[in-house]
């Protein structure tokens, strides 16, 4: 008899949820306050690329933590980290001591453990939800970034207009974040350990225990590949779609109001991030109907939805500021949808032994890539930014239409099926 929704499954998809809230705040502090720091803003893309690198060194480094230690300790150790980072670049601020290399150092080091929750995260709630509602879990849980980073780019425009003082707002903005990740380690210290992790590091009697304790059923333990060997494929083909979704993402909801030719000017970013992230968070109640039944096509709308929406923000780029915001609202309504299915596949995919390792391998891929995309930020201008994301939207239709084709149909299927 398939598993149902019970209490404990509230209880983590809670913390997880919580998780990827402040993971959107925490990434959004920087690309949603730079433009009121001055002396750093004309900094802004060697920044973004510095923080996308260590971003892409956190998923590598912390999604192995989450295969070796568990994916408990995997979620603790992120948090501490980012937190201490966000602390630490608001008191060289509030103490004027903000250099150009602290700021690169403080922000790294928030953007290392932002990356790192993403394998233990998704490892985490996969491994515990009902197969019949896995991808819903996991797109609504990865949907609180968008909610977290659109609040968190309101909270810098009210404090902005409110004070009247850029300092002060910057400060009120990390005093916002660091407050919010305290309440979320508070919740995270109350998170289970994953039932699948400990039966595959031969941990049973741990394993029988929690799961009586918390009245769900441990899945009868199946050999299981403790290697990547054989799953490379997999990954390749996630990690092209997810470069493209991650880098169209990022160019259209915080790096094109810096880049040269903007037409909006850069006080138009936090604007341009608040609307992006709301059109993202749309955008998982829309795919609800469809998650669950077909993972294939949610994968194939997705890309289609973003190529065609990604031309039209092209050709409306440099009219009314409205027309724009409006056209990217709806771009990121699929961004979302990529990500979500993305996301809910690379949880899926992967055995129990290596799933956080190998979800660390695919953000890592696609976050290498977009580090060089920022690089050009400076250099290419919005045009070429733009064209960029139909050529990037196409490439991911590509890889989403080769599954769709050749791929498997993990939707209500059990982990050890799939692995």
């Amino acid at each position: 008899m398939p598993e149902s929704w019970k209490r404990i499954h509230w209880g983590l998809f809670a913390i997880v949820s919580a998780s990827f809230f402040l993971d959107g705040v925490l990434f959004t502090l920087v690309p949603a306050t730079i433009y009121l720091i001055e002396g750093l803003v004309s900094e802004a893309p060697l920044i973004f690329a510095v923080n996308s690198l260590f971003f892409m060194l956190g998923a590598l480094v912390l999604g192995w933590v989450g295969d070796v230690l568990g994916r408990r300790l995997g979620l603790i150790t992120s948090l501490l980290i980012y937190t201490a980072g966000a602390v630490a670049f608001a008191a060289a601020f509030w103490a004027g001591a903000l250099t150009l290399p602290i700021a690169l150092a403080t922000t790294s080091v928030i953007n290392f453990g932002v990356g790192g929750e993403v394998g233990p995260a998704y490892s985490a709630l996969a491994e515990l939800t009902p197969p019949r509602r896995r991808g819903t879990a996991l797109m609504l849980a990865a949907n609180f970034w968008n909610v977290g980073a659109a609040i968190l780019a309101a909270a810098s425009l009210y404090y902005a207009e409110l004070t009247g003082d850029p300092k002060t707002a910057v400060l009120y903005t990390f005093y916002t974040a660091i407050a919010l990740a305290l309440l979320v380690l508070a919740a995270r210290l109350h998170v289970p350990e994953s039932l699948r992790w400990l039966a595959a590091r031969g941990r049973l009697a741990e394993a029988e225990a929690l799961a009586k304790r918390y009245g769900v059923s441990l899945p009868q333990p199946q050999p299981q590949k403790s290697s990547l060997r054989g799953y490379w494929g997999r990954i390749a083909l996630l990690a092209i779609a997810f470069t493209a979704q991650l880098i169209t993402y990022n160019i259209a909801a915080y790096y094109v109001p810096y880049a040269p030719g903007f037409a909006y000017g850069a006080e138009f970013a936090p604007i341009n991030v608040a609307v992006a992230n709301l059109g993202a968070a749309a955008g998982a109640f829309l795919l609800l109907p469809l998650i669950d039944k077909s993972r294939k096509l949610s994968f194939t709308a997705a890309f289609a939805g973003g190529l065609a929406t990604a031309i039209a923000l092209a050709a409306v780029h440099g009219s009314s500021a409205w027309l724009y915001a409006s056209v990217l609202f709806l771009n990121l309504v699929f961004s979302e949808w990529a990500w979500a299915s993305i996301s809910v596949l690379e949880s899926e995919l992967f055995p129990t032994a290596v799933r956080s390792t190998a979800v660390g391998l695919v953000t890592a891929g696609a976050w290498l890539a977009n580090t060089g995309t920022v690089f050009l930020e400076g250099v290419v201008g919005v045009h070429l930014f733009l064209a960029m994301l139909v050529a990037l939207w196409s490439m991911g239709l590509t890889s989403a239409l080769w599954w769709h084709i050749r791929g498997v149909e993990s939707a209500g299927r059990e982990l050890e099926e799939l692995a």
